[in-house]
């Protein structure tokens, strides 16, 4: 394990593409970030293969594999020149610095088949022994180190995402979990966002963010609950955050309604009243008339104020960093570079 931890490490210190070549089903439940899905295989393909090796051995399937290979490879060499830029990086063969980066699910014959097919085009490539299973191992244990987290907290509308973002401006070490999560973590939190990962990706995500840090610095993240949306927070980090240090941040109550204006009065009438009629039993037949009513009305003030005590009742059963809270008051300061200053003071 520990001689695949060091391969791992020298795969990820090399420039150049990062190509998985499993089959899209395979990544789009997980993989390594910014690597490029160039399938050797198609779910299809993969299946019978499978269904071969199963009932008929590793001989037959992997001439059934070479089968598939010899019809798809110039499919194959085209989308792999076009992702690597070849008419420029075969010009830089002789830079022992970058390398065609592939790997598949074992560091099997998947990943070295297109290594080899590469190789005979005078690219530098090297595969990752262990595959993507190998760097699961490396993800999940990730989550196991002493981090110093810094959890910012605060009622709905203190803004802070805002806050989280100006500090990742500003060069702090920063986790955008609702960013990784493409959801804001309530019945509204889905609204112009992108569809979300897979729970694993999400995973892959924090973990590749975290090995660019420096553990003994403070890394900033906005207390959640354990679940964002259909992402869970990976149980090892969640407990650190339960423990960490707070920093709660109070706003007035303008400063909060004018937030959640600016926030959510973009977005289509329907998406939110949608949303409304989500939460209607826990906001209750009164509410729910007046935010129904003031989202078709534009009254968007009235809107916000009719999900708010709901919202801060809500904030009553939250646990994360409640051992060890700072209160920082931003009500009516601009978010911007003095409120670091305030920051730093309360650490």
């Amino acid at each position: 394990m520990y001689f695949r931890r060091k391969e791992l490490k020298k795969f990820r210190s090399f420039k150049g593409p990062l190509i998985d070549v499993r089959s899209p089903s395979e990544y789009y439940k997980g993989h390594m970030p910014n690597s490029i899905n160039i399938p050797l295989f198609d779910d299809d393909e993969r299946s019978i293969i499978g269904t071969i090796y199963k009932k008929e051995g590793r001989k037959k399937a992997v001439i059934e594999g070479l089968k598939c290979f010899e019809k798809k490879m110039d499919l194959l060499l085209d989308n792999l020149f076009m992702s690597i830029d070849y008419d420029k990086n075969i010009s830089e063969k002789n830079n022992k610095e970058f390398f065609i980066r592939i790997y598949c699910s074992r560091g099997g014959m998947r990943s070295q088949s297109i290594a080899w097919l590469l190789e005979k085009f005078k690219l530098n490539t090297i595969t990752l022994d262990g595959g993507y299973k190998i760097y699961r191992r490396w993800v999940l244990d990730s989550f196991s180190k002493k981090l110093n987290i810094v959890v910012i907290g605060g009622k709905t509308g203190t803004g802070k995402t805002r806050l989280l973002s100006l500090l990742e401006k500003y060069k702090y070490q920063t986790i955008d979990l609702e960013g990784f999560a493409c959801h804001r973590g309530s019945t509204f939190g889905g609204l112009g966002m992108r569809e979300q990962p897979s729970n694993e990706q999400f995973e892959n995500k924090i973990a590749d963010k975290l090995n660019s840090f420096k553990c003994s610095n403070n890394i900033f993240v906005e207390a959640e609950s354990a679940n964002i949306g259909k992402c869970k927070i990976p149980h090892e980090f969640f407990n650190q955050m339960k423990n960490s240090k707070r920093i709660e941040i109070l706003r007035s109550e303008s400063n909060r309604l004018d937030e959640l204006i600016d926030t959510y009065s973009i977005f289509k009438k329907e998406e939110l009243q949608e949303s409304v009629l989500r939460i209607k039993k826990r906001l209750g037949p009164q509410r729910t008339k007046i935010a129904l009513e003031s989202i078709n009305n534009e009254k968007w003030d009235l809107v916000c104020r009719s999900v708010l005590d709901y919202y801060d009742k809500c904030y009553e059963y939250e646990k994360v960093g409640k051992t060890n809270i700072k209160i920082l008051d931003l009500t009516d300061k601009k978010y911007d570079e003095n409120i670091l200053k305030l920051i730093n003071n309360v650490l």
